[in-house]
């Protein structure tokens, strides 16, 4: 969790859900994804790297997370996953962990790597984003799912949102 200062600086915050309009987040955002794609790049030249989750989606509220999709080829999953730990990041627990998804977190700062296997199903990141910067109805909809998980636990809006995912990903 996260709290932005004036600044857009992300600052560590353990508690329910708390939510930022995009215009709170989405710059400092937006300058860390060019920043990281770029160190991914020169350590994994063959590397495809996207801005993914709610800070890449206009108008999207959040809760100030930057979240990066860092495709790879299947056989080069593993060794890409080690190497991008030399950026600060580690092996994020109790998530899903495939040899085709790996997320990783940031040490320093709110910030997580999907490191996923290109052509698997977990390419769903890049899906979900792709149908709400096209549809802004399902922003909206997006918006007041998470407007109603404030004061949640990080768990129930998991599952919430999970749902909504999987809906949006279901439609034609």
């Amino acid at each position: 969790m996260v709290r932005l200062t004036s600044e857009h600086k992300a600052l560590p915050y353990r508690g329910s859900m708390d939510f930022h309009h995009a215009d709170q987040y989405q710059t400092w955002c937006h300058k860390k994804f060019i920043y990281y794609q770029t160190q991914v790049l020169n350590l994994l030249p063959d590397a495809r790297v996207e801005h993914i989750g709610s800070s890449s989606i206009p108008g999207a509220i959040s809760k100030g997370d930057l979240d990066i999709f860092v495709g790879v080829h299947r056989d080069d999953h593993q060794n890409a996953v080690l190497t991008l730990t030399s950026l600060g990041f580690r092996e994020k627990l109790e998530t899903l962990r495939t040899p085709e998804l790996c997320m990783l977190e940031s040490d320093s700062e709110n910030i997580a790597l999907q490191v996923v296997a290109n052509d698997s199903k977990f390419e769903f990141f890049l899906v979900f984003r792709d149908k709400l910067c096209s549809d802004p109805t399902l922003v909206n909809q997006y918006n007041n799912l998470k407007k109603s998980c404030e004061g949640m636990s990080h768990n129930e809006y998991r599952n919430r949102k999970s749902i909504f995912i999987e809906q949006v990903l279901s439609q034609a």
